[in-house]
């Protein structure tokens, strides 16, 4: 139990249920913020309550922003023809970082997980259906674990018929990997999406 009574307590809590952060980080956090109250609590509070307010969902691709439609679905540049479903917003914030080019997205907001009990409904399957056939080619970039390949093998399925391509980004060496560090599963992949130079 940390001291200094049940405000400072109950801060420590909250900031502990954050992904990457433990009881002893937030307690850190919270030092930090109560020595630099002015500099940096106050505004964080600011920031917190004005983000309650503004921040939503888009309505179109899933996507956090302050409108819906969001940014990316409202900006007419955006017209390759290329939908990329993703299983999160930090997917998408991701691929935007590495500047993949005028493309689309779709958010699942999770994958098929059966043991966990998430299902087709659960995720935001029929919104990406009704949206494929507007697109030339639906990129499927979920991750390589057994639940995203799952979901890319049902997506596969259910959008036969759709007119899009469907494809899924390549799996395998990493740039700047090492053979040696690579387990057995990926450098089969990468073996098996080998390409002509």
């Amino acid at each position: 139990m940390a001291s200094g009574g049940p405000e400072i307590e109950q801060l420590i809590q909250l900031l502990a249920r954050l992904p990457g952060l433990g009881p002893r980080s937030a307690r850190r956090a919270v030092l930090h913020l109560v020595k630099k109250k002015d500099q940096l609590m106050i505004p964080l509070s600011a920031a917190l309550d004005r983000a309650v307010v503004a921040v939503r969902t888009c309505e179109v691709c899933g996507n956090i922003d302050t409108m819906s439609p969001c940014s990316i679905c409202a900006d007419p540049r955006r017209d390759s023809g290329m939908l990329i479903v993703v299983e999160d917003v930090a997917d998408l914030w991701a691929l935007e970082r590495a500047g993949v080019g005028p493309v689309k997205y779709h958010v699942l907001g999770g994958v098929l997980s059966p043991l966990d009990g998430v299902g087709p409904d659960d995720i935001s399957v029929d919104s990406l259906l009704a949206r494929a056939p507007q697109f030339k080619e639906v990129v499927l970039a979920v991750n390589a674990t057994v639940e995203g390949q799952t979901t890319a093998h049902y997506i596969t399925d259910r959008l036969v018929g759709s007119g899009a391509k469907v494809t899924r980004l390549a799996h395998g060496v990493p740039v700047g990997g090492e053979l040696d560090y690579l387990d057995e599963g990926t450098l089969s992949q990468a073996l098996r999406a080998r390409t002509e130079i």
